[in-house]
């Protein structure tokens, strides 16, 4: 709705006008291929942390609040979390499509093919009112007093079946996306346990890369063996995303995804990117290590160590309570900027609890003015692209909470960074005088934390060159 409401504006100063219409490639897409109907599920609430009522009841609260006689909700993440409810209509997010409406009375009515529900209907039948899909619109004419809406979420269709109503539309925030964003202490206990488990596979994985010939190596052959070493845990789910294996000049393409006509052997003097995540019942991850080979070139490395001094300064960052990612953004970028270098992708974003690795609204970028809450996971990071030639980026997951690290007045509150990843960091590829003892101390004490964290879990192998790449600096 926001999208077309602006670009009618922007039309209308040059006199045209939009109209809408069926859409025109549903009409002519003869052979298009049916809606996914896998099964939807119910998410355990051990997981969740939180059950379906209290949620619904918190969202009446905050109805109450508003002055709302209810809510529509049109994205299908919000509802799964709200009803904790998963499923797999979407391949690396666990989410099953759906619309519905939340009353003020704690009435849900939820619109979602008959044929996915069967696992779920009668466990819910108390708590949810269900419909098929093509009921939407007309239940959105028959919806009375102040309604509340997302103009950022909500389709231009729904919003012409609301005008037809008698209904007063209230434009507000979708009610679940905060307290979705901010994990409650199941949630974060389970994260934790989901990125140490994800975290052991990678570190499997980095042994088996160092062990292995590189010239028989392809970017395709590291994103399938990374996937093979976190199948082998028998709580992961799926990926979060395509793994993103980029290796010299692929790398520096920060979105990259191998294909067969795009896949590179692996050379020496060269560094791979390997940015990847993954879905557990109990948390979601994501996670990049770039990886030096052999490399000598003063460029690349001094790039890294740049990166990695933004990586570091905002891991290590304590703020007051309000902050927003906009003010943190430029820690990442100021040991580059100093040498006229930058990259063009925020900080960080928001990662979902088993829903979506990218989740608002908190995000660390040059333009975001939401503010950082305590129990928010977010991304770090920074990166450096040069095009043609070599692409560096270095990420973990962190957790906003109270500030332990320095005394604050008494008065003022103020939040800091936990790391949720422990995954060794390439130290080979630093370029040490570059570097402050604080800095140096930060990597040291992390992997530290790594060996300590992770160790118990490897083979006498496994361990030995863990014990190695983690050696301080």
């Amino acid at each position: 709705l926001e999208q077309i409401e602006e670009l009618k504006i922007q039309l209308n100063d040059i006199g045209v006008e939009i109209k809408p219409v069926d859409n025109l490639v549903d009409i002519i897409w003869k052979d298009k291929p049916d809606q996914p109907i896998n099964s939807t599920y119910i998410y355990p609430t051990k997981y969740a942390g939180k059950s379906r009522l209290k949620k619904i009841l918190d969202v009446k609260n905050e109805l109450q609040l508003r002055d709302e006689n209810g809510f529509v909700f049109t994205n299908p993440e919000s509802l799964c979390w709200l009803l904790n409810i998963r499923g797999k209509d979407i391949n690396r997010t666990p989410i099953t499509h759906c619309t519905g409406i939340v009353h003020l009375d704690s009435r849900v009515d939820l619109f979602i093919d008959p044929a996915k529900t069967s696992n779920i209907k009668i466990i819910l039948k108390d708590t949810i009112n269900f419909f098929s899909p093509d009921k939407f619109e007309a239940f959105l004419k028959l919806l009375k007093g102040p309604i509340g809406i997302d103009p950022e979420q909500l389709p231009y269709a729904a919003f012409l079946a609301l005008e037809k109503g008698d209904v007063k539309i209230v434009r507000s925030k979708d009610p679940t996306e905060l307290p979705k964003a901010k994990k409650n202490k199941i949630e974060l206990t389970n994260a934790k346990k989901a990125h140490l488990r994800d975290a052991i596979s990678i570190c499997k994985f980095l042994f088996w890369f160092n062990c292995q010939p590189i010239e028989n190596l392809t970017e395709i052959d590291i994103a399938i063996s990374l996937e093979k070493f976190r199948r082998a845990n028998p709580e992961f789910k799926d990926l979060s995303f395509d793994t993103i294996s980029a290796s010299g000049p692929n790398a520096a393409l920060p979105h990259y995804r191998v294909t067969t006509n795009s896949n590179r052997t692996l050379n020496r003097g060269e560094v791979i990117l390997i940015d990847s995540g993954a879905q557990y019942l109990d948390g979601t991850t994501d996670v990049t290590r770039t990886i030096g080979i052999d490399v000598t070139n003063s460029e690349i490395c001094e790039s890294y160590t740049r990166v990695f001094k933004g990586l570091v300064a905002v891991s290590k960052l304590q703020f007051p309570k309000g902050t927003c990612g906009k003010e943190i953004d430029v820690l990442a970028r100021k040991y580059l900027w100093e040498n006229g270098q930058d990259f063009n992708h925020g900080t960080g974003h928001g990662v979902g609890h088993f829903l979506n690795v990218h989740e608002g609204p908190q995000r660390i970028s040059k333009t975001s003015l939401i503010p950082l809450e305590e129990g928010m996971i977010i991304s770090n990071e920074p990166g450096y692209y040069k095009e043609g030639g070599f692409g560096i980026r270095i990420e973990n997951l962190l957790v906003v909470r109270a500030s332990k690290f320095m005394k604050v007045p008494h008065n003022a509150k103020f939040l800091s960074f936990e790391t949720l990843t422990f995954v060794p960091i390439d130290k080979n590829l630093l370029v040490k005088s570059m570097l402050s003892e604080t800095e140096k101390d930060w990597l040291n004490t992390y992997h530290k934390e790594c060996r300590k964290k992770i160790t118990a879990y490897l083979s006498k192998e496994e361990a030995l060159w863990l014990r190695k790449v983690t050696e301080p600096i």
